[in-house]
């Protein structure tokens, strides 16, 4: 068992000479253990060993005993021990977690305080990687999660990952070496007691090399995460920029995915994979996605951005003049208005037909024109068409629940001429007699 530690430890280049390892010691047979092979290594290594115990007082009068069963451990190893108690109910209380869920948090933390300039070693082992990558698949997870718990994490590392249980209790009988156990692993209150205790065995009457079978497993998937980590950081060097990706289409979607998933966490956003996938297929088209508040994900053209948008207050005014020109209608959005010469009839008719949405006859615009946002009671008589419709019902069934608040109309003195997204009017539509032509362009994100 210690050469498939050390071997282990050596391909994820784990243990040094001249550093310090703080093993992690709750006093069960997994951490034990750990501690007893850290020791034996570190006088052929060279490394110094330490030992830290996290009383969570879950469990009274057990939890004491623990801790003097890892103090007198500690002290027949003449290893030194820092033992750090917290309040692991009130913790959890306080920030509404799981009792599992804020004792980890709480032990990490006091691991965090303790390593500075030291390794810490954790107990974690073959068994405890197979719980984990079942667990995440009952939560949902992609190839990240099937890779199960890394090696090696910031100063954290796990020299027993290949390890089984049965491995580590043939270890400690082979050394007469004892250990506490923890009441609250017999139990079935705690999801990973049990997969441990059901799941496991269950998966064992298949295949009763389960545990190591699934060692080269996770292995494997591991290699094919970090191949794929190491593409997308390639790829958001080269794509990323203030906020927006620039040329992300032409990357493969699994590093498409994780170049999302990297923008959206740093900015503090949770995801899953149908969020990916929605914002991998905005990706190919031109629109928004509502994220979060006021966050939205904008695909314009060949970049897809994450900015704000305040709807509230990002358009300052109910109504604006229309110019010739741009006309700002959000941070990150404008109203392009432009009148184009036309020459010839045949010109303006293809026109009309190819571009109706975008294109109106200017000299039908009846005095003065405004931007404005929608109104109740709101009706346009489409172009092509030989009826008037409800804004309300084009806009329900047309355009998706993302983009309603950020719709504008261009309004003459007669009435609608121009509604975002759903057309212009037949009364303003441009004809063979045509001379002159208000084009009509929304542009979004310009600077985003």
């Amino acid at each position: 068992m210690i050469e498939k530690i050390i071997e282990f430890a050596k391909k994820y280049d784990m243990l040094q000479p001249d550093m310090t390892i703080i093993a992690g010691l709750s006093g069960g047979a997994d951490s034990v253990c750990l501690t007893a092979v850290l020791n034996e290594l570190s006088k052929t290594i060279g490394f110094t060993v330490e030992a830290v115990h996290v009383n969570h007082k879950l469990r009274g009068e057990e939890s004491m005993r623990d801790q003097l069963f890892c103090t007198k451990f500690c002290d027949m190893l003449c290893i030194p021990l820092t033992v750090i108690s917290c309040d692991v109910n009130e913790y959890a209380l306080k920030n509404k977690l799981s009792t599992e869920e804020a004792a980890r948090i709480l032990r990490y933390n006091a691991f965090s305080e303790i390593s500075k300039g030291k390794l810490i070693a954790t107990a974690h082992n073959a068994d405890d990687n197979l719980e984990t990558v079942i667990h995440n698949l009952t939560r949902g997870t992609a190839v990240k999660g099937l890779s199960g718990i890394p090696p090696v994490r910031d100063n954290i590392i796990r020299p027993m990952l290949t390890v089984t249980r049965r491995e580590i209790e043939a270890f400690l009988a082979e050394r007469s070496l004892d250990y506490v156990v923890d009441s609250t692993n017999l139990s079935n209150d705690y999801t990973r007691n049990k997969i441990r205790h059901n799941v496991i065995p269950m998966l064992s009457e298949i295949n009763s090399s389960v545990v190591k079978t699934s060692i080269g497993s996770i292995s494997a998937i591991r290699l094919e995460n970090d191949f794929i980590n190491c593409e997308a950081e390639k790829a958001y060097k080269q794509c990323f920029n203030d906020n927006s990706f620039t040329g992300l289409r032409v990357y493969h979607k699994a590093v498409r995915h994780r170049c999302i998933a990297k923008l959206l966490s740093n900015n503090f956003l949770s995801y899953s994979y149908e969020r990916l996938e929605q914002i991998d297929k905005l990706l190919f088209s031109d629109g928004k996605i509502n994220i979060s508040g006021d966050l939205y994900i904008v695909s314009r053209g060949n970049k897809l951005s994450l900015i704000k948008i305040d709807k509230k207050t990002d358009f300052k005014k109910k109504e604006i003049p229309l110019k010739i020109g741009k006309n700002m209608i959000f941070e990150h959005k404008f109203l392009l208005a432009e009148v184009i010469d036309a020459a010839d009839n045949n010109k303006i008719i293809n026109i009309n037909n190819m571009f109706a949405n975008y294109y109106l006859d200017y000299d039908k615009i009846i005095g003065s024109a405004v931007i404005r946002e929608r109104k109740n009671g709101d009706k346009i008589q489409l172009a092509g068409r030989n009826f008037t419709s409800s804004v309300k019902k084009l806009i329900n069934e047309k355009i998706s629940p993302e983009d309603k608040p950020f719709l504008h109309f261009i309004e003459d003195e007669k009435g609608t001429v121009f509604a975002e997204k759903l057309g212009i009017s037949q009364r303003a539509a441009p004809d063979e007699l045509t001379r002159r032509i208000l084009r009509i362009t929304i542009v979004e994100n310009e600077n985003g």
